[in-house]
């Protein structure tokens, strides 16, 4: 797989995403947050004839050239966060790690560019915990919609985690496999 950086968003990138492949598609196309994807791997490795980086525009954004892709921005208050938005994996690539993986890399990305964090709020257990595994900790905050908010670098011991698996054990509203891995997940997971 190949991640791209394909802009920040006083770049402004967009990319039209297939919304019956994509969850959160409409978000992608916005341009006030930046961008990052996966791809599978190229025989090229991505290069044009010339070997220049080809370049992506939303009308090259083929979904199937395209795995997963994050959206993310500055956090209104505190110019030292990053809040990674939303995260979409192609539908059937789901499971696979590839999500984690791309939060990784943005975070990474974020830091490297001076952040000091980087955020992103959750509202399912299996998200939890694939995110706890790319480095991210619950922070104890929720967002007004539920969310758990998990920040990178933060507290990542077993303490928090069973806090945060907690927090989802107490919902109604949880899937039965949700409700199933919740009640079995007591120890954090190792780190990818």
């Amino acid at each position: 797989m190949e991640t791209e950086l394909l802009g920040w968003p006083a770049d402004g990138p967009t990319l039209r995403l297939d919304h019956e492949r994509f969850s959160y598609a409409g978000k992608f196309v916005m341009s006030n947050t930046g961008k990052a994807v996966v791809r599978p791997d190229s025989a090229n490795g991505g290069e044009d004839e010339s070997g220049d980086r080809a370049s992506e525009t939303e009308d090259d954004a083929d979904d199937d050239a395209l795995l997963a892709a994050a959206a993310f921005n500055e956090d209104r208050t505190d110019a030292a966060t990053l809040w990674i938005r939303y995260i979409t994996v192609r539908q059937d690539q789901r499971g696979e790690g590839i999500g984690p993986e791309l939060a990784e890399f943005v975070a990474e990305r974020a830091a490297d560019r001076g952040y000091d964090r980087v955020r992103i709020a959750v509202n399912n257990p299996f998200a939890y915990e694939a995110l706890y595994k790319a480095g991210f900790g619950y922070t104890g905050e929720t967002t007004g919609i539920a969310e758990l908010v998990l920040e990178r670098p933060d507290d990542r011991g077993g303490a928090r985690y069973r806090e945060g698996m907690a927090e989802f054990r107490g919902r109604e509203n949880l899937t039965d496999a949700e409700r199933a891995f919740v009640a079995e997940a007591e120890e954090p997971p190792s780190r990818a």
